[in-house]
């Protein structure tokens, strides 16, 4: 309203709150499961699978956060699989 009163904006997360951080990162971990059991690797592909996990997500992090946890995801899932065809093809070189 005024200088005095309160805003009917909804406020955005604070990361330098201890008890925002926690709510962020089990936001996140709640919407990586469901992302997990719908076999998406990079969120915001899953359609509707997962919309009330990700309303959720988005409501409880800072867009910096959202951003970075997503890419952090599509590069852990790269690297495993390039470490997977690293462990297949040693086994495969001490077959020989």
């Amino acid at each position: 309203m005024g200088w005095f009163g309160s805003s009917d904006k909804p406020t955005a997360p604070d990361p330098a709150s201890r008890q925002d951080r926690q709510r962020c990162w089990d936001s996140r971990d709640a919407y990586f499961t469901c992302l997990d059991g719908a076999q998406v690797v990079k969120p915001g592909d899953e359609g509707s699978a997962c919309a009330a996990p990700k309303v959720q997500y988005e409501k409880d992090c800072a867009r910096s956060w959202i951003e970075y946890f997503n890419k952090r995801r599509v590069l852990a899932e790269r690297q495993q699989g390039v470490l997977t065809q690293a462990g297949n093809q040693l086994a495969q070189t001490k077959k020989q």
